[in-house]
């Protein structure tokens, strides 16, 4: 899992991402989450104009990267213009280098917070559906930064037998603060799995601007909702976790409410809606 103050200079960003690579893959990870917008933090304008292809310069060191050191990498969020259009998209790197799956963020950030309006349809096109992908025989389900607000995708994941779930995110630093940590506890409490969400954060200084500052605070959490690493506001970081997967498996047994859900069709109807008749006190009429 990574930490990093993303700006609007790519190869920066760039070799701030081949460095904690190279320093997971020397503890030993598996598997290297990096975080939304890690390559290009900027303005709407910006970073329509950053957007980059799969098959990019800066997607190819990354690509090198992961087979040189022969770990899996996920590009948690990119501008990627393809196509069909411009997509937000997460790709995942095996450890020979190939680009070996995708997913498009399903939720776009169009919200005004404190002031500051986050249009991002005006840069991405929505993706069309979930993804799972099985590294290793192990399951993980990719959401990328606002989809924590939608629990239906985190189920679906989940019910297609997904034991940890992305979240590689850019989250505001006021909404942040306020919901961060209830929403992916929240996530994996739900869905009995772990949570893993590498971030950007906020300029360490007050001599550089960012375009909107990010709140921080990469997070794992354990099936159970337990915060297991919390990176704080570190301007630059890395941890390698090992994630034990019978934790899953117990806590699914324990609560299984997967199993326990009830049929799509039969939350499809409306509600009903039952009004009570107010009784008016003795005394009063």
């Amino acid at each position: 899992m990574t930490q990093w103050h993303a700006t609007a200079d790519i190869a920066a960003n760039l070799t701030t991402a081949l460095r904690l690579i190279a320093a997971a893959a020397a503890d030993s990870a598996d598997l290297v989450v990096l975080p939304e917008n890690g390559l290009m933090l900027g303005t709407n304008t910006q970073m329509r104009a950053a957007a980059l292809h799969e098959d990019a310069d800066e997607v190819r060191e990354l690509c090198r990267a992961a087979a040189a050191h022969e770990v899996a990498v996920v590009l948690g969020g990119m501008k990627n213009r393809t196509a069909a259009g411009t997509f937000n998209s997460a790709l995942v790197i095996d450890a020979a280098g190939t680009i070996a799956g995708r997913y498009d963020k399903m939720h776009l950030f169009d919200a005004t917070i404190g002031g500051q309006s986050f249009e991002a349809s005006s840069v991405e096109r929505p993706g069309a559906g979930p993804v799972v992908i099985d590294l290793d025989g192990v399951r993980i389900g990719l959401t990328i930064c606002y989809d924590v607000r939608f629990p239906e995708l985190f189920r679906a994941l989940a019910t297609a037998g997904a034991e940890v779930l992305l979240v590689p995110a850019a989250f505001v630093q006021s909404t942040g603060a306020a919901h961060w940590h209830t929403l992916l506890r929240a996530r994996a409490i739900e869905n009995l799995a772990y949570v893993v969400a590498p971030a950007t954060v906020h300029s360490p200084t007050a001599e550089y601007t960012d375009a909107f500052a990010t709140y921080g605070h990469a997070l794992a959490v354990s099936p159970w909702g337990e915060v297991l690493v919390d990176l704080g506001e570190e301007p630059e970081a890395v941890r390698v976790l090992d994630l034990d997967l019978d934790a899953v498996t117990s806590a699914r047994a324990a609560l299984p409410v997967l199993a326990g859900r009830r049929a799509a069709e039969e939350y499809g109807a409306d509600p009903r809606v039952v009004t009570t008749a107010t009784r008016i006190p003795e005394g009063t009429r």
